[in-house]
């Protein structure tokens, strides 16, 4: 009996040790891949703007925590609402783990609430990495424009400035207009925030929606400090401290039905993983977990919590793992409230 206990010990002890040693030459295979390569990140946007700021942040610090420690490069590649960039990632990039994106929350749910024929890529196939935070994303309008709260925006017209379908900063406008009604007259073809945000300082256009709060506040403070600009409502489901502090509205309060409430829910449900890290379908499972990994390390490594903020940028990650659940169970929805969601959305000049 004694001999049979032992021998049981015995195969479980070489059990574990198989698990443990194929985990750790799993880890060095991973770390002998990256080792002296060079890993890019692809912002889909134009620099300046509150993704690339973002985006440069996550890339000084990540490649400490890869195994293997490569340098990593970021280059932006702004279109189509990070639609560009998510399309070369998924199409074109190489699928070994060397090319990250860092899309649009857009970007992730355009194949949903888009047009199927325009999509050349599955976001719901990417691997997420993880997201550097849930934001909160707002109206801003001038403060010279007359507008105190959305209410207003209902019998007076007022100039909004949009860049490409499937950007947060179109869409937004485009569901508040088309299922509130509010009277939104929206300038399209900016390439990002950045230039919807000077053509609001030169008075081309008297605000811009579907911005978010954390990088237009970090970015912009003077014009809150000196009362240039001011948030008209959030466009989240849930409020953000310091907007509500200020008094700022949820836009899902302007609904009229529950329908109206329940199609503003599903399209701002999207803002939970407000920046999201992905890499291509295929690219090799242990590298993904290694990257998973190392993107929550980054997420919280002193340095970089320390830089973000110095520079105002809130941080709250969600892992890899997480995040590629919330997409799946987004991607669910009954098809009923996802076409009627989809119509909200279509831009109507």
């Amino acid at each position: 009996m004694k001999r049979l206990v032992g021998l049981r010990h015995l195969a479980a002890a070489v059990v574990m040790a198989t698990l443990g040693g194929g985990a750790a030459q799993a880890q060095d295979a991973v770390a002998f891949f990256y080792r002296g390569r060079t890993v890019s990140l692809i912002v889909g946007s134009s620099p300046g703007g509150g993704y690339d700021l973002y985006g440069r942040l996550v890339a000084r610090f990540l490649g400490r925590h890869i195994p293997g420690n490569p340098a990593l490069v970021v280059q932006n590649m702004p279109g189509a609402g990070s639609n560009v960039a998510a399309a070369y990632i998924y199409n074109v990039a190489p699928k070994d783990g060397t090319v990250m994106g860092a899309i649009f929350m857009g970007a992730v749910v355009d194949p949903l609430f888009g047009e199927a024929k325009r999509s050349t890529h599955d976001t719901a196939k990417f691997n997420y990495i993880g997201n550097a935070n849930s934001d909160a994303y707002v109206c801003l309008v001038r403060s010279d424009a007359g507008m105190n709260t959305l209410a207003d925006a209902f019998d007076k017209e007022i100039v909004m400035g949009a860049s490409a379908e499937g950007a947060s900063t179109r869409d937004f406008p485009s569901l508040l207009k088309n299922l509130l009604g509010v009277k939104f007259k929206i300038v399209a073809g900016y390439p990002g925030t950045r230039e919807i945000n000077l053509a609001m300082e030169k008075g081309e256009v008297q605000g811009g929606c579907g911005q978010t709060w954390s990088s237009v506040a970090a970015t912009y403070p003077a014009w809150f400090r000196d009362k240039l600009v001011k948030p008209l409502v959030q466009e989240s489901n849930v409020g953000y401290p310091e907007l509500d502090r200020m008094g700022v509205a949820l836009s899902r309060d302007f609904a009229k039905t529950p329908e109206q409430k329940q199609i503003l829910e599903l399209v701002y449900s999207q803002t939970t993983f407000g920046r999201p890290y992905v890499v291509a379908p295929g690219v090799p499972q242990e590298r993904v977990e290694s990257l998973r990994k190392a993107f929550m390390a980054t997420m919280t490594d002193p340095d970089l919590v320390a830089e973000a903020k110095r520079i105002n940028l809130d941080i709250a990650p969600i892992a890899g793992e997480e995040l590629q659940t919330l997409i799946a169970k987004l991607y669910a929805t009954p098809q009923e409230i996802v076409e009627k969601a989809r119509a909200a959305l279509v831009y109507k000049p």
